[in-house]
């Protein structure tokens, strides 16, 4: 193990670099669909309001599920979940394309199959944090390999779309399906063939004498899934926000700038904060990260143009990759051996639940609310779920001895071992 912990420590670790390529190869799947899923829909149904309730539908079922299908993994390992849940992701991304490659499918079938694509897709980012725990299990180094995981999967979303672009656009919409239906099969087999796949899951008769033990570990996930709950509300709407503001103060096109500048800012915030040994805890941290996160988004709706929300809507970023690579990292410390792919699952849950909801929320409010003030309620679920949880901790400490509140490997320290 390095002595001074790096990415470049992270990368150098045997087999980290084969194990994490596998992986990001096969969420490339994840980052590539949307655009061919939602074109797809809608040159099946001729409808972009039915293209818009059956992604949704998709969505949810992936979501929801979420924390079964790692459950899965938790339970049987990485090469008994994970590879059958990818072929039958796989297989039905091939039917939905399919049924739906030429106009006139009945809605039903669509229906079916597009809440099947979501129920199956297989959890690997959550699969591979359980594996990053094997492979560093230094704490220091585990946080610089989770801020470089979480930048890589952010901006395989960014690439992914530019990936399929042309053939998805100007020929057959569903062919981005079975290039994401490959892509997650090629990965996934590549991740589990990983020796470090064959240590995770198959805990033995030992795993059935500590369930107990782990199921009462699981409230401990509580803080960072709400954190992370109301950072997708916060952040859901953020889009459109954007495309509201810069159509009304004349720049429609510059709409693509401010979406630039959030994926910028939080891919330097999340790699900067992996390269720092932290020594305050965990939680506390995490409070702190998301209410300077609310208070960077409050103040980006005051902004006097576009010229200014852009490198605003950059300093929103910068705390983005750092709050959820901490609550990641809680909800693994909570959760003990036997349980982190859950825990991770349930943290990407509420993230995902909460900026679908968050998107609602905001389409409600444009139009109705000024600019400044929707930029402000947008940003009222992370600051109260901060403000909450920091009142709530000083309490605590108030009533107890003076010492430490946090977990003992909160604190990065080159003994503490982890999963995650």
């Amino acid at each position: 193990m390095s002595a001074k912990p790096s990415y470049g420590a992270v990368l150098r670790t045997p087999r980290a670099a084969r194990t994490f390529g596998s992986a990001l190869l096969g969420r490339l799947a994840y980052g590539v669909l949307p655009l061919p899923l939602v074109l797809t829909v809608k040159n099946a149904t001729g409808s972009y309001a039915a293209a818009g309730t059956l992604v949704a539908v998709e969505a949810a079922c992936a979501v929801l599920l979420g924390p079964w299908r790692a459950g899965l993994v938790d339970r049987f390992g990485p090469r008994r979940a994970l590879l059958p849940l990818a072929t039958v992701f796989a297989a039905f991304l091939v039917a939905f394309a399919l049924v739906c490659w030429t106009p006139g499918a009945p809605l039903p079938l669509i229906g079916v199959l597009i809440a099947l694509v979501g129920a199956s897709c297989p959890p690997l980012g959550p699969t591979m944090r359980v594996l990053w725990g094997r492979l560093v299990p230094d704490r220091a180094l585990l946080q610089r390999a989770y801020s470089l995981d979480g930048v890589a999967e952010e901006l395989l979303f960014v690439t992914g779309p530019l990936i399929v672009a042309i053939p998805v656009v100007y020929a057959y919409p569903a062919s981005g399906l079975l290039a994401a239906a490959a892509l997650v099969l090629v990965g996934t087999a590549a991740m589990v063939t990983s020796p470090v796949a064959a240590q995770v899951g198959a805990e033995g008769p030992d795993a059935k004498a500590t369930e107990g033990r782990k199921k009462a570990r699981l409230p401990g996930v509580v803080l960072p899934a709400a954190v992370a709950a109301a950072t997708g509300l916060s952040l859901g709407g953020v889009g459109l926000l954007g495309i509201a503001f810069t159509e009304s103060h004349g720049h429609p096109t510059a709409v693509s700038w401010v979406e630039a500048a959030l994926t910028f800012g939080s891919a330097v915030g999340g790699l900067a904060y992996g390269a720092v040994t932290w020594r305050s805890g965990g939680r506390t941290r995490l409070l702190v990260l998301a209410s300077l996160l609310g208070c960077a988004l409050a103040a980006a709706g005051s902004a006097p143009g576009v010229a200014v929300l852009v490198p605003a809507v950059a300093v929103v970023g910068l705390f983005i990759a750092p709050a959820v690579t901490t609550a990641y990292l809680i909800a693994d410390e909570a959760a003990g051996p036997g349980s982190r792919a859950r825990a991770g699952a349930w943290v990407n849950t509420a993230l995902n639940a909460g900026s679908s909801l968050g998107a609602a929320g905001v389409g409600l409010l444009v139009g109705r609310v000024p600019l400044p003030l929707c930029y402000v309620l947008v940003a009222a679920p992370v600051l109260c779920v901060a403000a909450t949880g920091l009142v709530l901790r000083a309490g605590r400490r108030g009533g107890r001895p003076a010492q430490s509140s946090e977990p003992a490997s909160a604190v990065p320290s080159s003994a503490a071992a982890s999963s995650s």
